[in-house]
């Protein structure tokens, strides 16, 4: 139960994970090139480098089951302190994305995701595994997909864009990074009549938390 948290739906690729970079290594390892000579990720679906429909599926499935980019997917700058900052204050998160559209891999792609959000310190009350994002009820939702963005505003649900060169097109609240993100996030439990709650004394570093448990000690991810 979610009682009087602020439940936020927070994506993974591309918002707490380095998504591009993950694939990039992937591409430039399946063509035997560098990864610096692939550009910047400018469109959703790859076209600048060159890749057909087919052919982003075809290696992503690849990067994915062989290469394992779910499990060393760099983290971007900020994603776990903030998570953690907001839990804190009282928010409820809950990780929602579309890792399952691998046949047969499902298995790799949960688990990777899994040990990934560990050794990231991530923290998170619900992962939820699924495409159609409007069916998982939170109070607001960070996404930096064009396609969820869109469907999601026409559901009627409060939306954070997740700024990314792929989704400029899309209008709404807009956060350039993990820090306007948390400011953001706090702006919308105000005006929902939420507390923010205080965050913890004597922590510096919250995302050392997991470190502190004792070995076998069961992980509650969120705080609060």
């Amino acid at each position: 139960m979610t009682g009087n948290h602020f439940v936020l739906g927070v994506d993974l690729d591309g918002v707490c994970g380095d998504h591009t970079e993950a694939f990039r290594r992937v591409v430039a390892a399946e063509r035997g090139v560098t990864p610096e000579s692939l550009g910047p990720q400018i469109t959703w679906d790859f076209t600048e480098w060159g890749l057909s429909e087919e052919e982003f599926y075809a290696i992503h499935r690849r990067g994915v089951l062989e290469h394992r980019m779910f499990r060393h997917m760099p983290v971007l700058a900020g994603a776990a302190e903030v998570l953690w900052r907001l839990s804190d204050a009282g928010v409820w998160l809950r990780l929602i994305t579309h890792r399952l559209y691998a046949n047969w891999g499902h298995a790799v792609a949960v688990a990777d995701t899994v040990a990934w959000l560990d050794e990231n310190n991530i923290p998170y009350r619900d992962l939820c595994f699924l495409g159609n994002k409007p069916q998982v009820e939170a109070d607001a939702y960070l996404d930096d997909a064009p396609h969820n963005l869109e469907a999601l505003t026409r559901a009627g649900n409060t939306v954070i864009v997740f700024d990314q060169p792929y989704n400029r097109g899309v209008e709404g609240l807009r956060a350039r990074g993990w820090a306007e993100v948390e400011r953001l996030v706090e702006q919308l439990m105000l005006g929902a009549g939420k507390p923010v709650q205080g965050h913890l004394d004597g922590i510096d570093d919250p995302t050392a938390r997991l470190g502190q448990r004792l070995p076998g000690a069961h992980r509650h991810r969120g705080a609060g």
